[in-house]
C-alpha cells in the first residue's frame, strides 16, 4: 500500500476497486522465436544490427543467464503458459495436446482472473499454432501467427481505451524462418536481401565440434537430413547461414521496432513492465549446429529483458540464473497480483529486477532438458551452476560434459573427461539427481538412471 492509499483511509475515503486495479502495470510480453542470446547488437555482436532490442536494454535490466526449459518450441512454450517444466506435462515435442487439467490453471488465465484484460497476437503453440478461438486461455486473439501485419494488430490495441490494466503479448515467428534458409526453400515471413560470400561473417570462434563433445549429437544429425541439412555444409555454407541468421534477427527487431514506437507516443513507460526473450535459441554454425534440441550454450541461453515502469535500473546486466520457462509464470503473476496454482517450481525475478543486484539471490542452479523425440529420441539434461555448466546424455560417447563458463563459454573443453575436476562434476551429478526427484514426471524413475555414480 503507498502513501496516497494509507492516507486514503485515514481519512476514510476509498478508491474505485478499478482505480486501485489500474495502479498494476501493464504488461507486455514480447517473444521472438529460434533467437540465440548473443545475436543482438547490445550483447557485443559486431554481426548484428538490433537498434530496437537495445532499446529495451537502454531502458530495462538484461540477464546474461537465462534459458530456455527446453530448446524446442512447443515444449518451451508450454512451460511458459503452464508454469510446468515439459517433463512434468509430458509435452516434450511440439503439437502435444494441453491436458485438462491444466487448461484452466494458464498463465493468461490466472491473469485475467486477477483483473487484467489479456491480448495475444503470433504464435501460440500450445499445442496449437495459433490460438484455437478467438477468446482462449484468457487471451483475446488479435492476430494470427504470421510476423506480417502483428505489430500493426499490436499497435492497434494499444491504442484501444483500456479501463483496467492489461496484458498483451507479442509472439514473433522469426529469426526461425533460418530453417528454411538451410533447406533452401523461401523464407515466408521475411526476405532476405542479396549477398555475396564477402557480406557474410566469419566463423565463430567455436565452429570445431570439440574432440570430447558428445558422439550421440553426430548420431541425431545424420536421422533426420530435413532438419539438419548442415550435415553436408563447407565452412562458407555455415558463412551464408550465419548472414542469413542475422538478417531474419534484424527483420522481426524492425518489426518490435512498431511496437516500441507506439509505447514511446503514449509514453506507456511510466506504468508498464515490458519483457524481452524468446523461446529458444539456434546453434548458428557454433560446433557446426543448425536449429535447436541440443543443450549448446548457442541454443539454450537466451535473451531476457525486462523494463520496469518509469525506467528502474535502465541499462542494468544482471548474472542471476534464470529460467525464462516456469519462471515466467510467477513473474508475471507477481507484478500483476495473481495468485499462482500450486505444484509449480519456478520462481519470480521481480525482486531481482526491482533491486537491480547482482547480490539478490533466486537459486544456486537452473536446469533445462531435452528429448530429441523428432529423430532418434534422445534425451538430455543441462544443469548451470555460477560457473560451471553440466550436461547429460542418455547414450553414446563422452555423454557427460562440464564447461567452465567464465572461461570457455564457447564450450571447446570438456572438463568431465579430467580427474582434477571430479569433486565438481559428482557435485553436479548431485544437482541433477536433486533436481529430478524433485520434479516428478513421466519415466523419472527410469531417469534418475542415466545419472553416472562412478567414474565413467
Amino acid at each position: 500500500m503507498n502513501r496516497t492509499h494509507r492516507l486514503l483511509l485515514l481519512s476514510g475515503t476509498m478508491l474505485p476497486a478499478a482505480a486501485m486495479a489500474q495502479e498494476r502495470p501493464n504488461i507486455i510480453y514480447i517473444m521472438t522465436d529460434q533467437q540465440t542470446a548473443e545475436a543482438m547488437s547490445c550483447a557485443g555482436n559486431p554481426d548484428v544490427s538490433t537498434p530496437n532490442m537495445d532499446r529495451l536494454a537502454e531502458r530495462g535490466v538484461r540477464f546474461v543467464n537465462a534459458y530456455c526449459a527446453m530448446p524446442l518450441s512447443g515444449p518451451s512454450r508450454a512451460a511458459m503458459f503452464t508454469g510446468y517444466m515439459p517433463s512434468e506435462t509430458g509435452m516434450i515435442e511440439n503439437e502435444m495436446p494441453l491436458k485438462d487439467s491444466l487448461r484452466e490453471n494458464t498463465l493468461g488465465s490466472l491473469v485475467a482472473a486477477a483483473g487484467y484484460d489479456c491480448a495475444y497476437a503470433g504464435k501460440w503453440h500450445v499445442n496449437t499454432v495459433d490460438l484455437p478461438a478467438d477468446v482462449a486461455f484468457g487471451f483475446r486473439k488479435l492476430h494470427n501467427h504470421d510476423d506480417r501485419g502483428l505489430a500493426e494488430a499490436c499497435v492497434s490495441y494499444l491504442r484501444e481505451k483500456h479501463r483496467k490494466p492489461f496484458f498483451l503479448v507479442a509472439s514473433y515467428i522469426n529469426p526461425h524462418n533460418i530453417c528454411e534458409f538451410a533447406r533452401n526453400q523461401n523464407t515466408p515471413h521475411a526476405q532476405i536481401p542479396e549477398f555475396t560470400l564477402e557480406d557474410c561473417p566469419t566463423l565463430p570462434a567455436n565452429y570445431a565440434v570439440n574432440p570430447y563433445d558428445a558422439s550421440v549429437l553426430q548420431f541425431e544429425k545424420r536421422q533426420n537430413y530435413s532438419l539438419y541439412p548442415s550435415q553436408d555444409f563447407r565452412p562458407d555454407d555455415w558463412r551464408r547461414y550465419r548472414y542469413a541468421y542475422y538478417r531474419l534477427v534484424e527483420a522481426v527487431d524492425a518489426e518490435i521496432g512498431k511496437i516500441i514506437d507506439e509505447i514511446d507516443r503514449q509514453d506507456l513507460w511510466k506504468n508498464s513492465v515490458i519483457i524481452f526473450t524468446s523461446d529458444h535459441g539456434d546453434g548458428c554454425g557454433a560446433h557446426q549446429w543448425n536449429q535447436k534440441t541440443v543443450l549448446y550454450e548457442e541454443v539454450a541461453n537466451v535473451p531476457l529483458i525486462v523494463c520496469l515502469p518509469g525506467g528502474r535500473n535502465a541499462g542494468t546486466i544482471l548474472p542471476q540464473l534464470v529460467n525464462n520457462g516456469i519462471d515466467l509464470m510467477p513473474s508475471v503473476c507477481d507484478w500483476a497480483g495473481a495468485k499462482v496454482p500450486s505444484g509449480r517450481s519456478g520462481l519470480s525475478i521481480r525482486n531481482i529486477v526491482e533491486s537491480g543486484s547482482p547480490e539478490t539471490p533466486l537459486r544456486d542452479y537452473v536446469v533445462t532438458e531435452t528429448n530429441f523425440n523428432q529423430t532418434a529420441g534422445t534425451l538430455g539434461w543441462m544443469v548451470r551452476t555460477p560457473k560451471y555448466k553440466y550436461v547429460l546424455y542418455d547414450k553414446g560417447l563422452y555423454r557427460e560434459q562440464l564447461y567452465n563458463m567464465d572461461t570457455d563459454r564457447g564450450e571447446m573443453v570438456n572438463l568431465a573427461v579430467d580427474s582434477k575436476y571430479h569433486d565438481i562434476l559428482l557435485e553436479h551429478r548431485a544437482m541433477l539427481r536433486e533436481w529430478m526427484e524433485g520434479h516428478p514426471g513421466p519415466g523419472r524413475g527410469r531417469h534418475l538412471r542415466f545419472i553416472p555414480s562412478g567414474l565413467e
